[in-house]
């Protein structure tokens, strides 16, 4: 099983400012840095839609309570169909799911 690298965020941002320079352009510094064109041209990305907030973490973000509360109904909500669905057909029209 191969490990997944991780870059920081001051990489990552060399590496689009790298990419941006026209006797360097995206391909080369690809390769230069060991990288894919992909994961530069989505950095990239990202660096214009979230600007400054872009690259802050490892990928995980905390959620706030309303968005934990939101997930924890969604997963409830899941359950609840599939034993709906479970209770139908052993008992067609038992559960009535809107």
């Amino acid at each position: 099983m191969t490990t997944r690298k991780t870059y920081t965020a001051e990489f990552k941002r060399q590496a689009i400012e790298l990419a941006e320079r026209e006797d360097v352009g995206p391909i080369r510094a690809a390769r230069d840095l060991g990288i894919s064109t992909s994961v530069l041209y989505r950095w990239r990305l990202q660096a214009q839609k979230a600007g400054q907030t872009a690259f802050l973490g490892q990928g995980r973000t905390t959620l706030t309570p309303q968005e934990q509360e939101i997930q924890r109904l969604r997963k409830e909500n899941e359950i609840l169909r599939q034993e709906c669905e479970i209770l139908d057909r052993v008992s067609p029209n038992r559960c009535q799911v809107p």
